[in-house]
């Protein structure tokens, strides 16, 4: 089976088309007006008329590039909600990318009555997963080992499975999910009987293998788009292995990014710096793979709703991690694989938006740089670290430390007690009268809510909640 092309789209003068131009209902067009929804990315542009028609798809495409709309607005104008049956399945890699997989899904399904999307994921408890699924749902997101959990206790049923979703493909087989992916696979309709949408940053021989098992006669969307030059912003500054931990704080203070993604190649690394930049005032958290799932859970949520400066990070866990308007990336160690330095850059400079690259190496390190540089086809661009260390005694009394603009409180309820992120908005604005725009991004979690609030309301808003109401019930609320 050869998968058809169908032109390779990239960023060019040309305004991208906009959503109107699709074939959807008035409801569902007013609902991505409402969301912000106007001009189709280029990934959308190419692949949502295939998909919308029906049509079998491999899209290559990052995170970041309006993926998740590409699948989930064919995923969602195949579903019968009257239909209490799992119509749709989205396998991801990772937790966190299922998390914001199923958030978006559950936006632009507000256009339909009572869609009930559940994520099932590794890393949770069994219990609350097997009475939501005792409840029925229309759409399930996860990753391939919970799903084959769940099938093992026939807790999870897919014979109505009108739509397959592959999301990151390449990463999951990285991940090691290929035999997983084939034992789903065969509890699912054939291929004649269901959509399968296949995505994918890359496309390696093993990914092709996979499309070529599961996909019928594929359309294929390329996305060539590469971050502009003048999109990211690449220096590297020459450390010793002693200075290089004070390097960061120098870097953070001079350039005063809002939200930053430090990388480190080891766990003990990130637990090293996160004490320096603590210790320097700014308000860093780590992220790695000995965190429990409920910390990392915290950690994410409090960077992407920009109440941590910096999140400091392993490759590994940062994996399916797309966070909106990322100012920096510093990676702290050079990574010896050239890939990983893109995959690391490419997280700013998203949408348009410029983007800050830092990078410190050491002269053990310069072996690193030259592959980078051999692969990015350019030569790295050198500053000398004393001239952040002269700009840093002149500003930093001037100016203080660097602060995150907010604070997210965690209030103790969630789903499962009927709270929406408009009962929090309600409670907030009406109840205790704060303005609108001094409360941020808004996370309903099964048991928890986390809301981020402007740094200079964030004790009105604590007491407040407190001693107040969130849908006509007392609430138990800390902050984070």
């Amino acid at each position: 089976m050869t998968p058809s092309p169908v032109g390779t789209p990239s960023t060019g003068s040309a305004p991208s088309p906009a959503f109107s131009t699709l074939p959807l209902p008035d409801h569902v067009l007013d609902n991505l007006q409402r969301l912000g929804y106007e001009r189709m990315t280029p990934i959308q542009a190419a692949s949502l008329p295939l998909a919308l028609a029906g049509r079998d798809l491999i899209a290559q495409a990052k995170t970041g590039s309006g993926k998740t709309a590409a699948f989930a607005l064919p995923l969602l104008a195949n579903l019968n909600p009257r239909r209490f049956a799992v119509q749709a399945l989205v396998l991801c890699p990772t937790r966190e990318l299922a998390e914001q997989v199923s958030q978006e899904i559950r936006r632009l399904a507000r256009a339909d009555d009572n869609v009930k999307v559940l994520t099932l994921c590794g890393g949770a408890t069994m219990r609350p997963q097997l009475a939501s699924l005792a409840h029925g749902a229309h759409v399930v997101v996860g990753t391939p080992g919970r799903i084959l959990d769940h099938l093992g206790r026939a807790s999870l049923g897919l014979e109505a499975v009108n739509t397959w979703v592959l999301d990151e493909a390449d990463r999951m087989l990285d991940m090691g999910f290929a035999d997983d992916i084939a034992a789903i696979a065969q509890q699912l309709p054939p291929t004649t009987q269901r959509q399968t949408l296949l995505f994918s940053a890359t496309y390696p021989d093993d990914v092709a293998r996979l499309a070529a098992r599961y996909l019928r006669e594929p359309q294929e969307v390329r996305l060539t788009e590469r971050h502009a030059a003048s999109q990211i912003r690449e220096r590297y500054y020459q450390v010793t292995e002693d200075q290089r931990l004070h390097a960061v704080g120098l870097l953070l203070n001079h350039f005063r990014p809002e939200s930053t993604l430090a990388f480190c190649n080891t766990k003990q690394q990130c637990r090293d710096l996160v004490a320096v930049l603590q210790a320097e005032g700014i308000v860093a958290l780590e992220l790695h793979g000995d965190l429990e799932q409920r910390d990392r859970d915290q950690v994410l949520v409090q960077f992407a709703n920009r109440s941590c400066s910096v999140l400091v990070a392993t490759d590994v866990a940062a994996r399916g991690l797309d966070i909106a308007r990322l100012e920096a990336v510093i990676n702290v160690d050079i990574t010896p694989d050239a890939q990983v330095h893109t995959h690391r850059i490419g997280r700013t400079g998203r949408a348009g938006e410029s983007g800050l690259v830092f990078n410190l190496a050491s002269l053990d390190e310069m072996g690193r740089v030259g592959r980078i540089d051999e692969m990015q086809g350019r030569e790295s661009v050198w500053h000398p670290l004393a001239e952040l260390q002269a700009a840093s005694a002149h500003d930093d009394a001037a100016r203080g430390p660097l602060r995150p603009p907010m604070v997210t409180l965690q209030i103790l309820g969630g789903r499962k007690e009927k709270i929406r992120a408009g009962d929090v908005l309600g409670a907030l604005t009406k109840d205790l009268g704060l303005d609108a725009a001094s409360i941020g991004k808004i996370d309903v979690n099964d048991f928890s809510t986390y809301v981020a609030v402007q740094r200079d309301v964030a004790d009105r808003a604590l007491r407040g909640l407190n001693a107040g109401k969130v849908k006509g019930r007392s609430v138990k609320v800390r902050r984070l």
